[in-house]
């Protein structure tokens, strides 16, 4: 089995995670997605993964999200992804993808439940 995990170096959230998924002995490809930017594509298939809508995988804290005025409830989905697009550190952390789907690990023991499943 191979896990992909949307990592931040830097998270002490994601290095939590990435820590529980090599201790569970599981194959797992790191991507830094500051480094490496998932595209408008990869975003909305994660979204289309976690069942969620971009607002909801939107991160606040330590980002231009205000500077750019995504808190304005009249954007259209489309406007968020492409904004999450160009900055990757919109995007809320870490994201795990395995075989039975993807999750956000916020909290970040959502990924034993994810383990188990």
């Amino acid at each position: 089995m191979t896990y992909t995990i949307w990592h931040k170096p830097t998270c002490s959230t994601s290095r939590f995670v990435l820590i529980a998924l090599r201790d569970a002995g599981v194959d797992v490809v790191v991507r830094d997605y500051i480094k490496e930017p998932p595209s408008v594509a990869e975003l909305e298939q994660a979204l289309s993964q976690l069942d969620m809508t971009p607002r909801a995988l939107l991160r606040r804290k330590g980002t231009p999200f205000d500077d750019l005025g995504l808190g304005n409830t009249g954007l259209a989905d489309a406007a968020l992804v492409t904004a999450m697009a160009e900055h990757p550190i919109l995007i809320e952390r870490p994201v795990v993808f395995g075989p039975q789907g993807a999750v956000l690990c916020r909290p970040k023991e959502k990924i034993f439940d994810f383990l188990v499943g």
